[in-house]
């Protein structure tokens, strides 16, 4: 028998306002009942809008011993409601902060507040000061260890990262701010940081050096988002009348070396509006990383599958940004799979699903293309032309693109003067119309460009970019190492397409077609 339906908790960041008023909720107090088995000092990195903040006030509820909120869940039962403690809760979540002075009248407010819960007035000026005696005086007024929780650690800094100089000026100041935690070991009891990037110990966390970064972790990996079991259960009540597979095949697959998750604020608006849409994606278009990738000249099928070091995906600073680390800490690659190698692990990383391929490459068309309205025209022809077979329309249709776009702005972007620029608009435009799309697929014979899987057809692909004259390479490349051969067995017919493009026209010059059934429009 389904449970019935509840209130969905899109945006609500209080566990109490949850367990209170009849809201859905997933159980996460295994982890937290896990975590606060150990007296440490634990890091968390993920995405925005994970749940991250839900989490923390989970814990802030736990140490305070509000135990009603905590009636039928797992840890009831296993904690002692008969201790309390004191909680230092600190959060930048709320608005951008643009000069030092900010965070310091940001941190004064805070720390104001937890005063006056505990009567305690202000004795220093400086907030590194304040915060250190209100924890010492915490601990001599409870008897008890403190407990910190700092939510969005990063966000200060990430608000300004386009902005170097004050990115740093508040980077040094939230050092300072932090390094009161070491100093202040004696009094606390357990300290959690949350945030979406993962700054180095050295730059953001001097002398924080027991700090235990459970961001890519086993055990921890669906510490947020939901699971499957989650969603089959829990949400069972929300699942009528909606696709199982298509909402997987959008909303699943974030992963960090144990269950898949989830991105919860996806499916929380998929409930509330019955629409499969890039929900998550559309609060907050990557502007910066856009401009990143476009500035790093970005070949973007690459996207697909990319591969780090662990050390590389933990490197992120102001002025050392890794391409890989910053797309993982983000959300929009994740874990595929890992290998070790000697002492090190290396990581393969991937879209998490079709709702951040798309998305992306939506973006992304903004920088490669100078016309995104134009972008979206070519895409919608693309696919009418896919879905009807015509291929001799395809060709035409990718003639004129390319030749849409003005010499001027070949002459002005940077972007557009590196080879992988006119494969990366090919793919990025059907990767962006969601299509199931697999690059560089491995064979006996070599490697795929890109296959496509549309209705009951397969296209395989082939890119060359030439000097000026169609050479015929691309379209022999697939015949000659039988790319065909690894599809045979699914029973559709395989269409082989080679397309060459010229540096010197800046344009298609070859589309060459092998077709598995003769259609009207074949060349």
């Amino acid at each position: 028998m389904t449970p019935p339906r509840r209130k969905l908790p899109i945006g609500i960041q209080t566990f109490a306002k949850i367990r209170e008023a009849d809201y859905y909720y997933v159980d996460k107090t295994p982890m937290a009942w896990r975590l606060t088995q150990e007296s440490g000092y634990f890091f968390l990195s993920r995405p925005r809008r994970f749940g991250k903040s839900l989490f923390l006030d989970t814990l802030k509820e736990l140490f305070q011993g509000n135990e009603l909120l905590f009636r039928n869940l797992y840890i009831h039962d296993r904690w002692d409601w008969t201790q309390s403690c004191p909680v230092i809760r600190i959060s930048f979540g709320g608005g951008v902060l643009k000069h030092l002075q900010a965070l310091g009248e940001v941190l004064h407010q805070q720390l104001e507040e937890h005063e006056r819960r505990h009567a305690l007035p202000a004795r220093y000026p400086d907030p590194r000061s304040r915060f250190r005696d209100l924890i010492a005086r915490l601990r001599e007024q409870t008897g008890r260890g403190v407990v910190v929780l700092v939510d969005e650690y990063d966000k200060p800094i990430l608000d300004n990262i386009t902005e170097p100089e004050i990115a740093l000026a508040l980077r040094e100041g939230l050092r300072d701010f932090y390094s009161v935690i070491k100093d202040s070991d004696a009094h606390l009891r357990f300290v959690f940081l949350t945030g979406v990037s993962k700054f180095s110990k050295v730059s953001l966390f001097s002398g924080l050096n027991n700090l235990n970064d459970i961001t890519v972790d086993t055990a921890y990996s669906p510490i947020c988002g939901y699971t499957e079991a989650d969603v089959d259960t829990v949400f069972a009540p929300e699942l009528d009348g909606l696709d199982r597979e298509e909402i997987r095949r959008w909303y699943n697959g974030y992963n960090w070396l144990g269950e898949t998750v989830y991105n919860p604020f996806d499916l929380l608006l998929l409930f509330d509006k019955r629409q499969f849409r890039p929900w998550w994606f559309e609060t907050g278009t990557p502007t910066f990383l856009v401009k990143l990738l476009a500035a790093r000249r970005t070949w973007t099928p690459r996207l697909e599958q990319m591969h780090s070091s662990s050390t590389l995906l933990s490197t992120f600073d102001v002025d050392d940004i890794p391409t890989e680390a910053l797309m993982f800490q983000t959300g929009y690659l994740t874990i595929a799979s890992v290998d070790t190698m000697g002492a090190e692990g290396f990581f393969t990383l991937r879209y998490p699903n079709l709702e951040v391929r798309q998305g992306l490459n939506v973006a992304l068309l903004s920088a490669l293309m100078p016309d995104p309205q134009d972008s979206l025209a070519r895409r919608r022809a693309l696919y009418l032309m896919l879905r009807s077979g015509d291929l001799r329309g395809m060709a035409a249709e990718l003639h004129a693109l390319y030749a849409g776009i003005p010499h001027h702005w070949y002459d002005n972007n940077p972007i557009a003067h590196y080879e992988g620029y006119y494969a990366s608009v090919f793919y990025s435009h059907f990767a962006a119309l969601g299509l199931d799309i697999v690059l560089e697929d491995i064979t006996n014979r070599g490697r795929i460009d890109m296959t496509v899987k549309f209705g009951d057809h397969i296209y395989l692909f082939e890119f060359k970019v030439v000097e000026s004259a169609p050479e015929g390479r691309a379209l022999r490349q697939l015949k000659d190492k039988g790319y065909a051969e690894k599809y045979r067995a699914e029973g559709l017919p395989i269409d082989l397409i080679g397309i060459e493009f010229s540096r010197e026209k800046r344009n298609v010059v070859g589309f060459e077609m092998e077709l598995a059934i003769e259609r009207d429009d074949a060349p």
